[in-house]
């Protein structure tokens, strides 16, 4: 065997073991959900081919010739028994696209794809594409909804960072072959466009979030609900918002929806990220919510604060202090696998179930918009354990 072909085996090897490498359930968790040790998919998991140029004729020193910078954000479907990601890859060039990897069991072993996927342009070809959210909808097709970004041609010349953001779609029957749609034709800039499961009065249901910017909300009031009649020419005439956002909350800033919400015996439940603005820049968590079954705009339950906020090395990375999900799978025997990225760069997964979360949303009290109430909030949960607890009071308690 030639030093090139040492260093190769050598760099197979490695890469091997990362793909295999299990994954243990985190200790001490809040008995909401079950965080795990390791990343399920990081930079290092993509295929070794992607990256390197085996020929030693062409790559005598074995450099890593195309970078890959970060995998985040993907959307999350079951396939054939397989738990699939469709996921944010982004090179060290800056620009994103989709890839999918597989797992058996949802928790380790992800494993890409050999081809990235090839996703057709709309009829303005977009820079970067990103953060796409997946749902088999009861039309039979499983839909893509992404957002596509463009350099803002309205800006004054010589500014190269304003930007547009639109809702693409793309369908697919197999995840491999996509047939790319018109990009959604709405009043405003939309980020995280989500597609409900199911049709509502015969029509296609949408949870959008209009934005006057590429970045800023401005006058979007939060998360909206807007009907379509056709996905293949899908047009918005009216928005309505059914998740509002408010002054001094984890979504003062912004919020949007992560995953289509998925439908229990109590209502539709709902996975969300909100933003806020500390010293530290913008600070992104996720959080619970849920709608009525007969009436998906209707809120039922808002559990005050966030359901998941970075911990330790999650908020580390080339924007910090982030969680953002827009994926999730629930088994048929009702455990939860949540996907979420942790600061643009790396990918994670926590389980639950969805009683428990369920449970969560119906039984964990509201934000009450101020620090008085936050107060009354808990002395009644106190008033009630110490009626559970005789000795509480004399610091034996629970």
């Amino acid at each position: 065997m030639s030093l090139f072909e040492e260093k190769i085996k050598a760099l197979l090897d490695a890469h091997n073991d990362l793909l295999a490498l299990p994954n243990e359930a985190a200790e001490n968790g809040n008995g909401v959900v079950t965080r795990y040790k390791n990343p399920v998919l990081t930079a290092e998991h993509t295929p070794l081919f992607w990256r390197y140029d085996f020929d030693e004729k062409s790559n005598p020193y074995l450099m890593e010739r195309i970078g890959m910078n970060a995998v985040m954000n993907s959307g999350a479907l079951k396939w054939q028994g397989k738990y699939l990601l469709v996921v944010r890859v982004e090179g060290v060039d800056r620009k994103s696209f989709f890839a999918v990897a597989e797992s058996p069991n949802g928790i380790d072993n992800f494993r890409f794809w050999d081809y990235p996927v090839t996703m057709p342009e709309d009829v303005i070809p977009a820079t970067n594409v990103y953060d796409m959210r997946l749902t088999a909808h009861e039309d039979g097709w499983i839909y893509g909804i992404f957002c596509a970004e463009r350099h803002d041609d309205m800006a004054p010349s010589g500014d190269l960072s304003a930007a547009t953001a639109t809702a693409a779609i793309a369908r697919t029957k197999n995840l491999k072959e996509w047939e790319r749609l018109p990009d959604l034709k709405t009043r405003f800039q939309q980020r995280n466009v989500v597609l409900h499961p199911e049709f509502v009065d015969g029509k296609y249901a949408l949870y959008t979030r209009p934005q006057d910017g590429f970045i800023d909300t401005g006058k979007g009031g939060g998360i909206g609900w807007a009907l379509v009649d056709d996905m293949t020419n899908a047009i918005v005439t009216e928005e309505k918002i059914i998740d509002h956002r408010y002054y001094h909350t984890i979504k003062e800033v912004k919020n949007g929806e992560g995953p289509h919400p998925i439908k229990t015996s109590k209502g539709w439940l709902h996975l969300a990220h909100g933003v806020r603005n500390c010293a530290a820049g913008l600070r992104y968590v996720l959080y619970l919510y849920m709608t009525a079954l007969d009436d998906p705009t209707r809120l039922i339950a808002e559990p005050g604060g966030y359901f998941m906020a970075p911990e330790g090395i999650e908020r580390l990375g080339d924007v910090s202090n982030v969680l953002f999900s827009n994926g999730w799978i629930a088994d048929d025997d009702g455990k939860l696998y949540i996907y979420y990225a942790s600061s643009d760069t790396r990918m994670h997964v926590a389980t639950s179930t969805v009683d428990k979360l369920v449970d969560y949303c119906l039984h964990t009290p509201k934000d009450g918009f101020s620090s008085s109430a936050s107060v009354e909030t808990i002395k009644r949960l106190i008033d009630k354990n110490r009626s559970l607890t005789p000795n509480f009071s004399k610091g034996e308690g629970v």
